[in-house]
């Protein structure tokens, strides 16, 4: 079958072979340049042709930071939080997927929550890079702060209490009334203290 070849086809044809001309002179002038995607932290980028981003248990710090939760719950309370298995990274995805609310804050002069497992995220409506720049005083409402103050150094004294009751609020504002929380001071390996955590598995929004 005879083609038709016309000026208008002449020029699409040339546009066509002038892109491929220009696509491989700018992929030869760009040899093995890896691919990298914006990530949040905690996320490791470099993959090459394929990007994956970590989940927060993932980062080691954080699992570090979960042997610290565990073991310091462990001396405190006589038992274990989660079923352990001497796996870091395994008891870090399981304390971070646990249905309890595990929440961490450190020793600042005015404590920044560090750690919140996925049952927090979701219960105080934030993300992990939202909930780790923020002040763990927030957690509560301005007339609930003196009481939750109360609680914490009673924790601080003693180790650990296990019969907190207390309402708290969400980053969108909802609040919520949460009972039966232990609170534990988390130590380093020299049992030296490095902050504060909460467990619970009791609560009820409040109007």
């Amino acid at each position: 079958m005879r083609r038709h070849y016309t000026k208008t086809s002449h020029g699409i044809y040339k546009g066509v072979a002038l892109a491929l001309v220009m696509g491989t002179c700018y992929l030869t002038a760009q040899p093995d340049a890896p691919r990298r995607v914006s990530s949040p932290r905690y996320a490791h980028v470099d993959l090459g042709a394929r990007a994956m981003t970590l989940q927060p248990w993932m980062e080691p710090g954080v699992v570090q930071w979960t042997q610290l939760l565990l073991d310091s719950y462990r001396r405190w309370v006589g038992k274990d939080l989660i079923e352990r298995h001497d796996q870091r990274q395994s008891e870090a995805r399981a304390l971070f997927e646990s249905p309890l609310v595990v929440v961490s804050h450190g020793t600042e002069a005015d404590p920044i929550l560090n750690y919140g497992n996925q049952t927090a995220l979701t219960l105080w409506e934030m993300t992990w890079e939202a909930l780790v720049k923020t002040p763990s005083r927030l957690t509560a409402e301005t007339v609930n702060r003196g009481e939750r103050e109360r609680m914490l150094e009673q924790a601080r004294s003693r180790g650990y209490i296990d019969t907190y009751r207390g309402i708290r609020i969400s980053a969108t504002g909802r609040r919520f009334l949460v009972e039966n929380a232990l609170i534990w001071n988390v130590l380093d390996v020299g049992h030296q203290p490095l902050g504060q955590a909460a467990t619970f598995s009791r609560w009820t929004w409040l109007p």
